[in-house]
């Protein structure tokens, strides 16, 4: 028998189903945002590198199909980037997103531009000695860290890719992004024809991007130009400053309304609308996107997500409704992707500067699902998982009625789980005594009857 619970949490799933009119291309535009953030890049880099990318496509006559592929390749180039966070950090030190967002503008043929980048982002922050000892063992071991560091985020991003539900052409496309045209990019030396047309674009697209937001249209054309032989194909490079007197192609790229524009790139022969099915897939996906930051976070979001389905199960919701609940406990944390690894890493206590970093990535939730306009209440939902009903919770200070019962569940089975898994600063906390911890936190931080369903849910488990 399922546990009665208060009007307030009445749902009516006609509301939930986001997925009816939704098209492929407006879901994965719209968490692209999340993948922009683990980068260090400005919001809308993965939308703007498309728009670059797909006017060279079109320019170059490609076929609807390699247009096709070429569009969710540079959507989701950077699906791998969270993946090598934990180790870039651990390499190095400091703010990871800074290291990776600098070192998208570093020439790595430049020995100059190199040396002076590892000086400035290595150890930073870091004693005398603890930053030369960084140095010395980067000195060392360079060229293996960046290789590397590379091949995992190509690797994962190809595999996330293929979890997505695309095909093998889009997995290559992100395999070999930092691949470059003469044979020095990383991991695997291709060179030439043998790079897949969708990197060569991506990449060249990634490095106008990153010059055109930090310095503008000429820089942006100056840098293409210069890595053309080197980093870029030759022909891709001419057809890129081509488009240096197209007025409109700079405004629009300019603008803050690109996502609506690049979904009229994609070929309308091969759109496609998003199913429940794959739609969960995509959320899954994106959730194992989060935990890959952090070796601390490994599956975290697949386990509040299956708490969250069995509690909801015992409050008798529908299915449809269970379905709209797991895909926002999945993507509960993805605010955690703008969050640096020397925060979230972090074996001692957070300072007050840091608190607030952390903090914002419940509303950094809300804002990268909001970009998805049917998922406008999900993204309430799972950005208030750390609300408290006593009103002490962050990032809003709601309270009591104020907090919906479905964001009740997710919190609830979101704090079990961080009490249970290992965290930098603690071990894992044995079932029982979790569950006496939340038992006190009961009408404060955690809904009482919530609990009571968790309790069921870890019995049937047999969680110890």
């Amino acid at each position: 028998m399922g546990i009665i619970l208060p009007v307030r949490a009445n749902f009516i799933d006609g509301a939930i189903s986001p997925a009816s009119n939704l098209l492929l291309s407006e879901v994965i535009g719209a968490l692209s945002y999340a993948l922009d953030m683990t980068e260090g890049q400005p919001p809308g880099h993965s939308i703007r590198c498309c728009y670059i990318g797909m006017s060279i496509g079109k320019k170059l006559n490609l076929t609807h199909q390699q247009q096709w592929d070429l569009y969710y390749t540079l959507l989701l180039k950077d699906a791998g980037c969270s993946s090598n966070a934990a180790r870039l950090y651990e390499l190095y030190g400091g703010d990871e997103r800074i290291f990776k967002r600098d070192f998208k503008t570093v020439d790595m043929n430049d020995f100059k531009q190199v040396s002076k980048f590892v000086i400035n982002h290595v150890g930073v922050g870091e004693g005398f000695l603890t930053k030369l000892k960084r140095l010395v063992d980067v000195g060392k071991n360079s060229e293996e860290y960046a290789t590397e560091l590379i091949e995992t985020r190509c690797e994962r991003g190809a595999d996330i890719a293929k979890r997505l539900g695309f095909n093998d052409a889009i997995a290559d496309g992100i395999r070999y992004l930092d691949e470059h045209w003469d044979g020095n990019g990383k991991p695997y030396r291709k060179s030439g024809h043998a790079i897949p047309i969708a990197s060569q674009i991506a990449l060249l697209a990634q490095v106008a991007d990153v010059f055109f937001m930090s310095a503008g249209k000429k820089s942006s054309l100056e840098q293409v130009s210069h890595r053309s032989g080197s980093w870029f194909n030759p022909e891709l490079a001419n057809v890129f400053k081509s488009l240096s007197g197209d007025m409109k192609f700079w405004s629009d790229l300019g603008t803050n309304d690109l996502q609506q524009k690049i979904m009229a790139l994609e070929p309308a022969s091969l759109a496609m609308k998003v199913s429940e099915e794959r739609l969960d897939d995509i959320t899954a996906a994106f959730g194992m996107i989060v935990d890959a930051k952090s070796s601390f976070t490994y599956n975290h979001s697949s386990r509040v997500a299956l708490y969250t389905d069995l509690i909801a199960a015992k409050f008798g919701y529908s299915q449809m409704h269970r379905s709209y609940l797991r895909r926002a406990a999945l993507m509960h944390d993805i605010g955690k992707l703008g969050v640096s690894n020397n925060i979230l890493d972090k074996p001692g206590k957070l300072t007050d500067e840091e608190w607030v970093v952390m903090r914002g990535h419940s509303r950094a939730t809300e804002e990268i699902l909001s970009h998805l306009t049917p998922f406008a209440e999900m993204a309430k939902m799972a950005g208030a998982h750390h609300e408290r009903l006593d009103g002490k919770g962050y990032p809003y200070g709601l309270s009591d009625e104020e907090i919906h019962m479905d964001t009740r569940i997710i919190t609830t089975a979101d704090i079990f789980d961080a009490i249970t898994a290992e965290r930098p600063y603690r071990g894992a906390i044995p079932v029982d005594q979790t569950l006496e911890i939340m038992k006190k936190e009961c009408g404060t931080s955690i809904d009482r009857i919530v609990y009571d369903a968790l309790t069921k849910v870890v019995a049937e488990l047999g969680l110890k």
